[in-house]
């Protein structure tokens, strides 16, 4: 976690250089300013060289000195913000008159020089630190004798060797009958079994290994176990002395590499062989033994295992991705695991298939929670109380399964832990919905553990997968955390979620790194002294904030950045308890209901984030959070209050915003002179406010969604609200949906026709509009569009005709609720 606290220091610093309210006093500020940031950004890049080193390293040495990294660049971050936090609240004093309330355009001035002590000591550990750092990763200190704790020992056994594997049989039997068949291509055939760690990989490879019919057909064998920590020059060892039983390691131990990969490609050659890479990792290994194994058309087989997606994608369309197990399979393998061939009562099986059911299908889990239960007490109130989920027994597994699961986070490109560890932040088995992750992604640029646009850009968007998907940012950081199998993917529901072993090791790993404690997670409070020096509180249980012990501990966790309540949504108030935070950055409080803004909110001069759901007005003084880059606003209104619709006029002088949801109100107009030169994106607007004015004070918006509350609202025109859309020359997604559409039986011309739409728009999502299909026209020609949703009757008409050279960058269309049938179409598409 020393690469989030890093990019955490960096962002603060840069807010320090770029801020619009903060004036660096000129003497040798700037300087000490510039050379600090020069530092923090060198060190991020030293400490992303573990990426590249990962395979031979000490991680227990790497991790301790990345423990002690975090520490320091805490400390100092500590000390510079309270530093800064004190000058500004001094100066903001002295310019309160009565209760005036400085002006939005108030420069605060930082004069640094008193902390030049302070960074240059910070500078000379860290460059001592770097320094220690890179050394290990290119010289790893020797391992010690113990048994080594990242080795993956997550073989299953489903069954005896001649029984069924109890929820694999099918996968067993196509697998087999793939690899028997004399299928017509005879080219040598690279395949891959994919799925996250426990799932049962290693133990299907090993059944298909040593099946008779499969044995038969191949004339050399050898199955390597590898892992996440690997010599090239072992790996070939291992497969040689298989090739060639007469052969010792001693005998070849001391030839080169070189000798080491022709020995392999002669054994190998002419042979019909069979090679099983188990527990892969590294792309770069598979493409290294990919060029040893000879093709010599005569159907010789490469099975890799690896739980890391993207590490053996030499496999191309010969994948194969193991699923969790379904209710029925996971009772089945439980009952086997603690029962044997002894018989269930009625009342243990009742509840053994719902304790089955908390393991979520995950054969692992399965296993180790049969072991623990078939050494308990077999009686109906104690397995009533498990299946409760009212004991420690499914903690008591994920810590036994830690060995298996924790080399997923260890091994993990150090740009994607922070993201993985705060995906621990919700309940346990939350959806997270498709619709959220932008939300999220908001969450990590505003926590500072994400890359900026710029370094996205620079270090990120030419890797294969994003150049190949035109992904963002938000888009890529979720999809390599579902390709390392760490995130569950759920395509019906549109949702991602953790399994309940990765969100315990999550909670468990985020309090030992000092990134975030969440007051319901259940395997035990932590103390106050403790708490002190964590990063983020997280409220998992909305419910909590009302308990007074709980309120005293978060008051008492006076240097934390972040509050995040994820529970579910609380329709009463409770107290946020604010007053002895100052240091906040981040509130993230939307599933709490409000029935009017939170004023000690306004004293957080340091918040870049914050989310809320309130009824009433937001106050003018809200330009007092003049550091606030993300702002997102919701209201739970039974009845519609007409007073409530407009946002402030203050908020054109909120400088710094870059992401502002508006929960379906009215923006001002802009005074003069106003400009919101940062805002990217603009998000529930009402369409009333798409207006040229409004949307030429925003320039640089790359983001709009409108929201109409229904199609005949007060007998304006609703659809009027593209006319000036083509104003916003950087625009690339526009939603607009309308809320409550109605419809003529006919299909008729709207009023208000589509208006032309800014050439740059890549993605578009319509719902509820009821335009005819000629319409279509206008969006057609729109040269880089690349994603096209079209929702709830956005378009209507018995046919829809698209010429040849329509749609000439797209990429994606999704059509839901439309009159049109799929045979009246005439296209010429291609997707």
């Amino acid at each position: 976690m020393a690469h989030g606290a890093v990019g955490s220091l960096k962002l603060t610093i840069e807010r320090l250089k770029n801020s619009s309210y903060i004036s660096i006093v000129q003497n040798s500020s700037p300087k000490i300013i510039k050379l600090l940031y020069k530092e923090v950004c060198s060190f991020q890049d030293a400490l992303e060289e573990f990426d590249e080193r990962r395979n031979t390293i000490n991680m227990k040495m790497v991790k301790i000195l990345e423990a002690e990294i975090m520490d320091v660049v805490y400390q100092f971050e500590d000390v510079i913000e309270s530093y800064v936090l004190d000058q500004i609240h001094s100066q903001s004093e002295e310019s309160h008159h009565g209760d005036q309330i400085h002006p939005p355009s108030m420069l605060f001035s930082v004069d640094l020089q008193e902390l030049k002590q302070d960074v240059d000591s910070f500078i000379k550990t860290v460059k001592k630190m770097k320094r220690a750092y890179i050394h290990e990763l290119r010289n790893p200190s020797p391992e010690e004798e113990e048994e080594d704790d990242d080795v993956v020992t997550s073989r299953i056994n489903f069954g005896g060797n001649h029984e069924p594997m109890i929820g694999f049989s099918e996968h067993f039997i196509e697998l087999r009958d793939l690899f028997t068949n004399n299928y017509e291509d005879p080219s040598r055939m690279i395949f891959s079994l994919d799925g996250m760690a426990g799932i049962g990989k290693t133990t299907l490879a090993t059944k298909l290994f040593q099946d008779p019919s499969i044995v038969s057909c191949y004339t050399r064998r050898a199955f390597v176990t590898i892992g996440p920590k690997y010599l090239l020059k072992n790996v070939l060892l291992h497969i040689l002395v298989q090739l060639n039983p007469s052969l010792e390691i001693s005998d070849v131990d001391g030839e080169t590499l070189a000798m080491l990969e022709r020995m392999v490609r002669n054994s190998l050659k002419h042979q019909r062989y069979f090679i099983v890479l188990d527990d892969i990792w590294d792309e770069k290994l598979c493409s290294a033994l990919k060029k040893l194994f000879p093709d010599d058309d005569n159907r010789s087989l490469v099975l890799m295992t690896t739980r890391i997606g993207d590490a053996t994608d030499i496999a191309h369309d010969c994948r194969y991705d193991l699923p969790l197990l379904d209710k029925k399979d996971s009772w089945v393998l439980l009952r086997q695991k603690v029962f044997g061939q002894e018989a269930c009562s009625y009342e243990l099986e009742k509840a053994g298939k719902k304790i089955a059911e908390n393991c979520e299908g995950l054969p692992l889990t399965i296993v180790t929670v049969a072991n623990i239960l078939s050494k308990s007490e077999k009686t109906t109130e104690y397995w009533n109380k498990v299946s409760d989920e009212k004991d420690s027994i499914y903690y008591d597994a994920y810590d036994q399964m830690s060995k298996v699961l924790l080399p997923s986070y260890n091994y993990l490109d150090q740009r994607l832990k922070a993201c993985f560890l705060y995906m621990g932040i919700y309940p346990q088995r939350y959806k997270i919905l498709f619709i959220e992750l932008f939300g999220l992604h908001s969450l990590w640029n505003a926590e500072g553990i994400v890359y900026s646009a710029e370094q996205f850009r620079e270090k990120v968007s030419q890797l294969k997968m994003v150049e190949m998907f035109d992904l963002d940012p938000c888009s890529y950081y979720i999809l390599e955390l579902s390709l390392k199998n760490l995130i569950i993917h759920d395509g019906e529901k549109s949702c991602y979620s953790l399994h309940s072993s990765f969100w315990y090791m999550c909670n468990k790993e985020a309090v030992k790194n000092k990134f975030f404690y969440a007051f319901n997670y259940s395997a035990g409070a932590l103390p106050e002294e403790d708490l002190i020096y964590q990063r983020r509180l997280c409220m998992q249980n909305n419910v909590l904030l009302a308990i007074q012990d709980v309120q005293d501990s978060i008051t008492s966790a006076s240097m934390v950045r972040s509050l995040l309540c994820t529970g579910n949504f609380h329709e009463y108030p409770v107290p946020l308890c604010l007053e002895q935070l100052r240091m906040l950055r981040v509130v993230h409080a939307f599933t709490i209901r409000f029935y009017e803004f939170p004023m000690e909110v306004l004293k957080l001069v340091q918040l870049r984030y914050l989310s809320l759901c309130f009824n009433g007005n937001i106050p003018s003084s809200i330009s007092k959070l003049w550091n606030l880059q993300w702002l997102i606003i919701g209201q739970k209104l039974i009845v519609e209050n007409k007073s409530s619709c407009n946002m402030p006029m203050q908020i054109w002088d909120m400088k710094e915003l870059k992401k502002l949801d508006v929960g379906g109100k009215k923006l001002s107009d802009p005074r003069e002179g106003s400009f919101l030169p940062n805002l990217l994106g603009l998000h529930g607007l009402h369409h009333q406010s798409c207006t040229k004015d409004v949307f030429e004070k925003i320039p640089n918006l790359m983001e709009l969604s409108i929201v109409i509350s229904s199609s005949h609202d007060n007998g304006d025109q609703p659809l009027s609200c593209f006319d000036h859309v083509s104003h916003l020359h950087k625009l690339q997604s526009l939603v607009c949906i309308i809320q409550n559409p109605t419809f003529e039986a006919e299909v008729v011309a709207p009023l208000a026709p589509l208006s032309y739409l800014p050439s740059s728009l890549t993605k578009l999502y319509l719902s509820g509009l009821g335009y005819p299909w000629e319409e279509m026209s206008k969006i057609s020609s729109l040269p880089n569009l690349t994603h096209l949703y079209l929702k709830f009757y956005a378009f209507r008409g018995p046919k829809w005709e698209v010429r040849d050279d329509e749609f000439q960058r797209l990429a994606y269309l999704e059509i839901e609720d439309s009159d049109l049938p799929l045979a009246s179409w005439t296209a010429a598409l291609w997707l």
